[in-house]
């Protein structure tokens, strides 16, 4: 079997938030021996003539900045024992991103959800979403927390030691398990799987109403997810399995503020049930308040050429 991550994607505008995301690439490019290539979008917007003395100051300003930057980064990179290149590109972050992504054969992207105008919401719609929309590979998220990024340091570094791993049972979401379990195994993790037992009705005082035969539809998929866990154990895995009631995005963000979390992985689509209808994309809402990291499998395949094994 190939590699889970060869090639890492490092997409940064060295904000605060951007240097968080940087510790988990640099995490996951030593824990794969993987080659990290690093990119910094110069925002240009289309329609803008770059030959217009004021945007030639303009540009020329951020290129300086971004050279700056990624000197410094490139040299952070090189302590590690890592190896890699750096560039910076003109353009729309969120394509320029995916595009390069394509072009050096990215088995991963990772980024911040927000950047330097702290504008969560904003840039994680503009950027993080539509990255991970359109990049041809899984995307790793890392969204700002209260307190400040942390000193470049090897101490600095995170740890990955239980994963996350909500399952509807859908395609997409097997492809993350899969994905997941090869993650746990290289960094010795524990995986927990999640299922939601969604509500069948919502009551006309917005409770919550489960059928009738609830206890047995609990125990139909909880046997469901014995299944999917068994062969994971056989290989040495720790591995939890746990159903839930409610809907998707309460119950997964609900276990993460009170269970042990460094990641969690999903899928980007699941089953268009009662969940969608009535509190749009769960991965998004996931993606906007986690606590922790959020690595997004959108595809039945992890990218081009891999298939599932």
């Amino acid at each position: 079997m190939a590699p889970l991550i060869t090639k890492i994607l490092l997409a940064t505008d060295f904000s605060d938030c951007a240097t968080l995301a940087q510790d988990y690439a640099l995490l996951l490019a030593s824990t794969w021996k993987a080659d990290l290539a690093i990119l910094h979008v110069l925002e240009f917007q289309p329609g803008m003539d770059p030959e217009l003395p004021v945007n030639r100051v303009y540009l020329e300003q951020l290129r300086k900045d971004a050279e700056q930057h990624l000197t410094q980064l490139r040299a952070q990179v090189a302590r590690r024992g890592l190896t890699g290149e750096s560039r910076h590109v003109t353009g729309i972050p969120s394509l320029r991103i995916a595009q390069e992504a394509t072009e050096v054969g990215a088995d991963l992207v990772v980024l911040g959800t927000h950047g330097r105008t702290g504008l969560a919401h904003v840039l994680l719609g503009s950027t993080a979403e539509r990255v991970i929309a359109s990049a041809p590979c899984p995307v790793l998220t890392v969204r700002m927390q209260r307190e400040p990024a942390r000193p470049q340091t090897a101490a600095a570094i995170p740890s990955i030691r239980r994963l996350l791993v909500p399952v509807d049972f859908s395609d997409y979401s097997l492809e993350a398990l899969e994905y997941a379990a090869q993650l746990a195994k290289q960094c010795g993790a524990a995986l927990t799987l999640l299922h939601v037992m969604e509500p069948v009705a919502y009551g006309l005082d917005f409770t919550l109403a489960l059928g009738e035969d609830a206890q047995a539809t609990r125990a139909g998929l909880e046997a469901r997810l014995a299944d999917l866990a068994a062969p994971l154990l056989a290989q040495g895995l720790a591995v939890e399995q746990h159903v839930r009631g409610g809907t998707p995005i309460d119950s997964i963000l609900g276990w993460t503020s009170h269970q042990a979390c460094d990641l969690i992985v999903m899928g980007t689509h699941g089953r268009r049930g009662l969940s969608h209808l009535a509190s749009g994309s769960v991965a998004e809402a996931v993606l906007r308040r986690a606590p922790c990291p959020v690595l997004t499998v959108k595809s039945p395949k992890f990218g081009p050429g891999r298939q599932r094994h």
